[in-house]
């Protein structure tokens, strides 16, 4: 009887979860909240010139960022440029974030975690063949956190697509109880949005080492920029407490 009653359970909050009405009230509570912190707070947006000429000119451009930064990509991709495509999987949390981030002008591809990996690819380098550009947590979607997996790298190097990396840091924020204490922002609050291009190409010709040196690369200029809108913010506050 116990176990019949916690299955029961189980499926009424799975039901629950996968319902789509419930699906959507938490995604336009969630985007609503996002869109309202950013309105009452200031925000810096800097080093975005080349990025934004780029997607201007509907040159495909990959961008990545760390899964915990993921919330502020419809401020920090440039929705109003160009087309950009975000990807997430297609698990509920996946689901969930990929949703939210259609409301703020990015398109999204749920990615089946057991879809073979040449399939998708194919999918994606289509697409940027197509002139979208995209933007993904190299992180995600379970990390291990700041860990950058290699497959924009292989991206990049059937593409030839310019590769930027995207952070954001606020001085009031949430730290969500996930595997990388997800970042919201506080309504009020002052934050920057900071952009830098990768400085590397990656060869057609490209080794298995040659990939492994290079994801080593871009998972140390993402750490940069990152670091650095860190180290923005605290500069601000020691500003405000003098």
């Amino acid at each position: 009887m116990k176990y019949i009653e916690t299955k029961n359970k189980f499926s009424l909050r799975k039901r629950i979860a996968d319902n789509p009405i419930v699906n959507r009230a938490v995604e336009n509570c969630i985007a609503a909240y996002i869109r309202f912190a950013y309105r009452t707070s200031r925000f810096d947006r800097y080093g975005f010139e080349a990025l934004d000429a780029c997607v201007a000119r509907n040159e495909s451009v990959i961008m990545v960022l760390w899964h915990q930064r993921l919330v502020m990509a419809g401020y920090a991709f440039p929705v109003h440029l160009g087309p950009i495509l975000s990807l997430t999987t297609s698990a509920r949390a996946g689901r969930l974030i990929g949703q939210i981030l259609r409301r703020f002008g990015l398109d999204n591809m749920a990615m089946a975690s057991k879809q073979r990996h040449i399939k998708r690819s194919r999918q994606i380098l289509k697409l940027i063949g197509e002139g979208a550009s995209i933007g993904i947590a190299v992180d995600g979607p379970g990390g291990p956190a700041r860990i950058a997996k290699d497959v924009p790298l292989k991206w990049a190097r059937a593409s030839n697509a310019r590769v930027f990396a995207v952070s954001f840091s606020a001085n009031r924020v949430l730290r969500m109880p996930t595997w990388d204490r997800l970042m919201l922002p506080i309504p009020w609050s002052r934050g920057v949005i900071h952009c830098r291009e990768w400085p590397e190409l990656v060869p057609r010709c490209a080794t298995d080492s040659d990939i492994e040196r290079l994801r080593l690369s871009l998972e140390k200029t993402i750490n940069a920029v990152t670091d650095e809108t860190d180290l923005a913010i605290k500069k601000f506050r020691l500003k405000m407490w003098r």
